[in-house]
């Protein structure tokens, strides 16, 4: 561990969290501007979803090498790397003039994304002693979960008062100030032995990845059986079955895959990715069942996203205390438990449900998933050789996006199923029959210009039905994850992989290199 005050670690720690924030901001706040961009640059659908998704295809593609890189040439170099990278692209993409412009400086924020987050992890791994590692990565999940309702909030506002691209430059000033207190207050580490540059495993799992979520992306708009979908996701199983294979071989692997033999460090990671998908498909059905079923603007769901993080805030703090006195195992599955009670109740909403239903369960979810996901991080955070926390907590954070972007792609196949197969446009004219089919924002949209309140009756229904679906695929999931976690995760927290792993990972005597 370095040799820092618990004062400097501390602060570094804010350091940390202002990093994440920004983070937290981009998952919620592009849904914000999207229309207001749509108008601003004549963006049509298909540039509107690469401005959401040229962003996740790059941060899920890009965590996993980025981890092994940080590991080997420093992490709070490469920290600050990825920060100004970030603080770069947002400003490109505040004074873009094109969707083509935004959507470049978009996978740019992307790769940013992609060296914030493995890193800041990595961080926490190395300055915390695992007495107060939970603590400290309790701190950095709720920095992030914040982001979440403040996107719409602010966004909402920066909208009624500025363009649209003032919705970028808040993560200026916030990385500005991460950067200056990460230069002064944080310690370099980094691995003190690295192997050699594992460059064909980086080709293999970067290009795996990057075919994988662009099939993910695609197969709800293109459709499962299509061509393009399925030789994408063909090609990601070879590419990713090609990059296991090699890295079990090689003698200087980029990832140790050995680390999977851990039961702790296995299934902190299932349940970091079956959490991950909860709370990813929350975020998808929420906002549009707020909006265009309860009739708020962005700003007013912003507000009522509160609940959920209030829950969030809650959980995390529980979840942690909880681990720190009797081990990960017990708050994973009960958080993991309450937050597929909370789906279910939710499953249950129809169209006469108000808002206050929905906080009810929106608060229930939260508190599950906040008690689940920090215990689960830190199982993983708990078992990892100082030196490689970059490349494990890459592995972590990886099967995080990968798994919530194929969740959300699955999740908006169904709900577009349900509500295609409900929806009636009887008596339309084909061009607004195609609009209102396109979603429930285009349905509504036609309902008021044409008066027809039966098409909007027709469309909030049939997405209230597909909900429904979704959160009971979500609330399934979350149970199973819960059983399993009591039957397979160990019961105590382990501090060393090689009490459960076959061959040591690391010499007893290896340290990580710090300079202050």
């Amino acid at each position: 561990m370095p040799k820092t005050s618990e004062r400097q670690r501390w602060w570094a720690l804010g350091a940390l969290t202002l990093s994440v924030l920004t983070i937290g901001f981009d998952i919620t706040i592009m849904n914000v501007a999207l229309p207001t961009m749509a108008t601003e640059l004549s963006a049509g659908t298909d540039a509107l979803q690469w401005i959401v998704n040229s962003y996740i295809l790059l941060f899920a593609g890009l965590m996993l090498p980025i981890g092994a890189i940080a590991d080997r040439f420093g992490r709070r170099r490469l920290l600050l790397i990825g920060l100004a990278v970030f603080a770069a692209a947002s400003l490109a993409a505040a004074w873009a003039s094109t969707s083509g412009q935004v959507v470049t400086a978009r996978a740019v924020l992307g790769v940013g994304a992609a060296v914030i987050m493995p890193t800041t992890l990595a961080t926490i791994a190395v300055l915390f002693a695992p007495s107060e590692r939970g603590k400290a990565l309790s701190i950095v999940v709720m920095g992030m979960g914040a982001g979440i309702p403040l996107g719409p909030i602010i966004g909402g506002y920066l909208l009624n008062h500025f363009w649209w691209g003032s919705i970028f430059l808040v993560n200026v000033p916030i990385i500005a100030a991460a950067i200056v207190a990460i230069a002064l207050l944080m310690p370099e580490s980094r691995d003190p032995a690295p192997p050699r540059p594992d460059l064909l495993g980086g080709l293999l799992s970067t290009t795996g990845l990057l075919s994988l979520v662009y099939a993910a992306i695609e197969a709800p708009d293109r459709g499962w059986g299509d061509g393009l979908i399925l030789g994408g996701f063909a090609i990601s199983l070879v590419l990713l079955a090609s990059f296991v294979w090699w890295e079990l071989r090689t003698p200087a692997p980029m990832i140790d895959l050995h680390l999977f033999h851990g039961r702790q460090f296995t299934w902190g990671n299932i349940n970091a990715t079956v959490v991950s998908f909860a709370l990813f498909g929350l975020l998808f059905v929420v906002p549009l069942y707020l909006q265009f079923v309860l009739g708020y603007d962005a700003l007013e769901t912003g507000l009522r996203l509160l609940p959920l993080i209030g829950g969030f805030v809650i959980g995390v703090g529980a979840g942690t205390r909880i681990a720190g006195r009797i081990g990960h195992k017990i708050p994973i599955a009960a958080g993991l438990l309450i937050t597929a009670i909370g789906l279910a109740i939710g499953s249950t909403t129809d169209i006469a449900s108000g808002f206050g239903f929905a906080a009810v369960w929106y608060a229930i979810t939260g508190l599950g998933i906040g008690s689940a996901l920090t215990p689960s991080m830190d199982a993983v955070l708990a078992v990892l050789p100082p030196e490689r926390a970059g490349s494990g907590t890459a592995i972590t954070m990886t099967l995080r996006q990968a798994g919530g972007a194929l969740g959300v792609a699955l999740l908006g196949s169904l709900l577009s199923q349900v509500y295609l197969d409900r929806l009636d446009v009887t008596g339309l004219p084909e061009p607004a029959a195609e609009l209102a089919r396109d979603s429930i924002a285009g349905a509504v949209g036609v309902a008021t210009r044409v008066g027809n309140p039966a098409l909007a009756s027709s469309a909030q229904t049939a997405y209230i039905e597909g909900m429904q679906l979704d959160l009971v695929v979500c609330a399934t999931i979350a149970a199973i994850g819960a059983v399993l976690t009591v039957m397979f995760m160990p019961g105590r927290a382990r501090q060393s992989i090689g009490a459960e792993s076959s061959a040591p990972l690391t010499k007893p005597d290896r340290e990580p290199t710090v300079r202050k």
